[in-house]
């Protein structure tokens, strides 16, 4: 998930005034101790000077599917529906989702072609890098990177928010503190562990969306206090929104039903994460094509599905989805249970996302870490950061990111103010990942094209492409220009202007410092492009893949019964 500028001061207006199958990532032998990674020296900064990491493919396919279901299911979905069905109303919500869906359709069919085809870490930054240019890729990943590290921080504050919607007895900053330390040991063991705490997760995140569609057509059909729903707030108070700004109605609503598109591209972001894991994948020639094919299902039952009963169920014009009191109190899903007359389900449903941030926050920390390491691993960050555990976990990075939980405490300061403008800061992080995977997915078709490779070769071909990138790319240009609009309208705001665009001008900065830097090509040519690299070594280590399954797979991933396989079965078709 992340945080438009817009939604970060209402985020701060909840806050309290008082306040071992290793693989090589770049083409090199194994690094896993300090004493290799010196022994292997290289230049910052330089592309070509690069070093490997030992890191674990232990990732089963549930896991890489559920880690790219997490990244799509988060607090975006839960909560941050409501501001899109507040302003433009349920018709304009539900367009908006679907067209954001197509861009992130196109998004994750281009990643999925490159991280099959060059499974490593921190995929996409590394892409940008290979594929593009190497200050390109230092200014995607960082800005990447510190958005995890922020929205870390983020994660930990509402987690105690959410907890006191039961009791305040407890302060907001020992929550905090109760939370920071579990999760930054819980990133300490091998991924695998990982992965298997984010399956379990999800499966109750899909239990809950599920029971939530189940319910809604049951109190819209008549079983609540309210009697039969049907499309009452449809007709009243109105399929439209009356958007943002008082004055001309229809000028209203347009900008009113623009907000909820940027609104729903920020609560998508996090669908790219099926990239990340792409390096710690058993096998990922075969599990990370099956975690996108399943993007479009995902989207249609989980957003559009979940925001087409919200829309039934809570008016646009209800008081509590634009409510400041607390950042729980405005989750479309709750609001729906209450004005439903149902006494209980309202905590269970708080209690389902509590454990959805908290799962969102362990996963800020295993991204932003994996990100660093991609960043060490490309020559476009410091070598320490790659040191590895034994279990091939990058300790390092984990620690860094980390460190930045501490950023939580501000948001029961004074300084809260300063809180909210870092949330700013990395309010659009996303979009320039998206940016990065379409753009340099246009750059690899070039490089295929020059070496004559067809991509009928690939072991996943992207649907639709390359206008399907076209399309993304040009789209998501246009979402980063337009997305700070509200500075403008009614009248302009500096402060509103800065605070959107500040994300942009830190990005050309970073990109501007590595050019000067490294003195790289503004864009390799295709004859230069990098397809090679760590591509030949996942092909000689997945050729047993086409015949029998790996070892620690057979007894986990092949049914043994017709119930197991039925039950298996199932859960694949839905996530």
């Amino acid at each position: 998930m992340r945080i438009s500028s817009k939604e970060s001061g209402s985020i701060v207006s909840h806050l309290p005034d008082d306040t071992q199958d290793s693989i090589e990532v770049s083409g090199m032998g194994h690094v896993t101790t300090l004493e290799d990674i010196e022994q292997a020296p290289r230049e910052f900064g330089r592309a070509d000077a690069q070093k490997s990491v030992a890191l674990q493919r232990t990732l089963k396919p549930r896991h890489v599917s559920m880690i790219a279901l997490g990244g799509t299911i988060g607090t975006g979905l839960f909560v941050g529906i409501s501001s899109p069905l507040a302003n433009a109303g349920p018709v304009g919500a539900l367009i908006a989702y679907m067209i954001m869906g197509t861009i992130v359709y196109c998004v994750t069919q281009s990643l999925g072609e490159m991280a099959t085809f060059i499974p490593v870490a921190s995929s996409f930054t590394v892409f940008t890098h290979r594929f593009l240019s190497p200050a390109l890729g230092a200014a995607t990943g960082y800005i990447y990177a510190f958005s995890w590290c922020v929205t870390f921080a983020f994660e930990l504050s509402v987690i105690g928010q959410i907890i006191q919607y039961w009791t305040k007895a407890v302060p907001l900053a020992a929550y905090i503190a109760i939370f920071w330390v579990p999760l930054i040991v819980s990133n300490l063991f091998p991924v695998k562990y990982y992965g298997e705490f984010q399956f379990w997760i999800a499966i109750v995140k899909v239990i809950a969306i599920v029971g939530f569609i189940i319910y809604a057509f049951c109190m819209v059909c008549g079983a609540g206090v309210t009697g039969p729903v049907g499309f009452r707030y449809w007709r009243h108070p109105g399929p439209w929104g009356k958007g943002i700004i008082s004055g001309n109605e229809n000028v209203a609503r347009f900008l009113g039903w623009v907000s909820s598109l940027i609104n729903a591209a920020f609560t998508y972001q996090g669908t790219e994460l099926v990239g990340i894991s792409a390096g710690e994948s058993a096998n990922p020639r075969k599990s990370v094509p099956k975690a996108i094919n399943k993007v479009v299902f995902r989207i249609l039952l989980f957003y559009i599905g979940s925001l087409l009963f919200v829309g039934l169920l809570v008016p646009y014009d209800d008081p509590k989805l634009v409510s400041t009191s607390s950042f729980i109190s405005s989750s479309p899903f709750v609001i729906a249970i209450q004005n439903s007359g149902t006494k209980v389900l309202p905590d269970i449903f708080n209690a389902v996302i509590l454990i959805t941030i908290v799962s969102a926050a362990n996963s800020n920390v295993y991204v932003g870490s994996r990100v660093l390491l991609g960043l060490s691993v490309s020559g476009l960050a410091p070598a320490w950061l790659g040191v590895l555990t034994a279990q091939g976990v990058p300790y390092v990075c984990v620690a860094t990111v980390s460190l930045f939980g501490s950023l939580a405490f501000l948001a029961v300061s004074s300084a809260a103010k300063t809180f909210g403008w870092l949330l700013n800061i990395i309010s659009i992080a996303g979009f320039f990942a998206w940016l990065s995977i379409s753009v340099a997915h246009l750059r690899f078709i070039a490089a295929l094209k020059h070496r004559k490779m067809s991509r009928e070769e690939l072991p996943f071909k992207a649907k639709y492409m390359p206008w399907a990138a076209y399309y993304a790319a040009c789209s998501i240009t246009l979402i980063i220009l337009i997305q700070g609009f509200t500075a403008f309208a009614p009248a302009f705001d500096v402060s509103e202007f800065f605070a959107a665009y500040i994300s942009v001008l830190l990005f050309i900065v970073i990109w501007a410092c590595f050019q000067i830097k490294t003195r790289c090509p503004l864009a390799y040519r295709s004859c230069d492009i990098d397809i090679d690299t760590d591509r030949n070594g996942i092909d000689g280590s997945e050729k047993h893949c086409e015949g029998e399954p790996r070892a620690e797979e057979t007894d986990e991933d092949i049914p043994r019964s017709r119930i197991r396989g039925r039950w298996m079965a199932f859960w694949a078709a839905l996530v």
